[in-house]
């Protein structure tokens, strides 16, 4: 790769999962002293940055949608990005999170804060300071305009390697058999 004239905003986010993906990718280990004369990164726990720049070029998004708020971050995100990259089961087709999606939200509420034992005489939260859960649980595919899929969960950190070195190189990303696997 041939260092470029003005370094890309790379933002990263998390919504309804587990935060497996973000872990995969520190697990590029000390290629991400390498991507860094490449990229600049914007929004992301990884710098502690709570807002994503107006002109991010790649924002990738970590987890399914479950609430409100979740929609709205994901949307905002979404405004900012040039491209989006939906990273991990979660954010493509649900995940884990999306367990929940044969039941009505009301049975599982009622059996969280009513019956199960420990929580005698549990009320279901009504703060308005929560956010409203979603009947089921979302890819974010649903909500807004997604440019590449990474599957996994989580997708390994040779796998955001070699997608993240193919956008930066002008190529279209490429994932081989060896770089797809579900642990």
């Amino acid at each position: 790769m041939n260092a470029p004239t003005k370094k890309l905003k790379v933002a990263t986010t998390s919504l309804a999962g587990c935060f497996g993906c973000h872990m995969s990718f520190l697990d590029i280990d000390e290629r991400l002293f390498t991507l860094l004369d490449y990229i600049e990164f914007d929004r992301s726990p990884l710098t502690d940055i709570k807002e994503c720049s107006p002109d991010c070029d790649i924002g990738i998004v970590e987890g399914g949608l479950c609430n409100a708020e979740n929609v709205h971050v994901l949307r905002e995100f979404r405004k900012n990005c040039k491209i989006l990259i939906a990273i991990g089961a979660c954010a493509i087709n649900g995940g884990l999170p999306a367990q929940r999606n044969h039941l009505p939200l009301s049975t599982i509420l009622e059996e969280v804060y009513h019956t199960s034992p420990g929580l005698a005489n549990g009320m279901i939260p009504n703060d308005p300071e929560l956010p409203l859960p979603l009947n089921k649980v979302h890819p974010i595919h649903e909500v807004v305009k997604v440019d590449y899929f990474m599957p996994g969960c989580p997708p390994s950190g040779d796998a955001i390697w070699k997608v993240l070195t193919d956008l930066l190189a002008g190529r279209e990303p490429t994932l081989e058999h060896g770089l797809m696997h579900y642990d």
